[in-house]
C-alpha cells in the first residue's frame, strides 16, 4: 500500500463505475494487436453499466465499459469494425469455442 493509497477515492458498494478513458484505451490497443475484430455491445444492468465485448478472428476476447449505446457505436466506426447488438445476435460460437480451449490448458493463464 502506498502512502497516498489511503487518500485516493474508492468507489462506494452499489456505486456503478462508468467507462474511462483506460477502458477505451485497452479496447483500442487490443483491436490494433489483433485482426478480424468485431464489437458486440451489451446493454446496462442494474449491476454494470454498457459494456462492448471486442471478438478476434480467432475468438479470443475481451470486455470493457463504454459510454452506452452510442459510445459503442462511436467507438466501432472510429476502429472501422462492425458492431452487432449481443442480446440480439448473441456470441459467435468461436467467442465459446476459444474460453472452452482455455480451460482445458489452465497452464497457460
Amino acid at each position: 500500500m502506498g502512502l497516498l493509497d489511503r487518500f485516493r477515492r474508492k468507489p462506494k458498494p452499489g456505486v456503478l463505475r462508468a467507462a474511462s478513458s483506460t477502458d477505451t484505451g485497452h479496447l483500442e490497443e487490443w483491436a490494433a494487436a489483433r485482426h478480424g475484430v468485431e464489437a458486440f455491445v451489451e446493454p446496462k444492468t442494474t449491476v454494470t453499466e454498457t459494456t462492448v465485448v471486442l471478438v478476434a478472428h480467432d475468438g479470443e476476447w475481451t470486455r470493457r465499459r463504454i459510454d452506452g449505446e452510442d459510445g459503442a457505436r462511436k467507438f466501432a466506426r472510429k476502429l472501422g469494425m462492425p458492431i452487432y447488438d449481443a442480446g440480439i445476435v448473441g456470441y459467435p460460437q468461436r467467442m465459446r469455442d476459444y474460453t472452452a480451449r482455455q480451460k482445458l490448458r489452465p497452464e497457460q493463464r
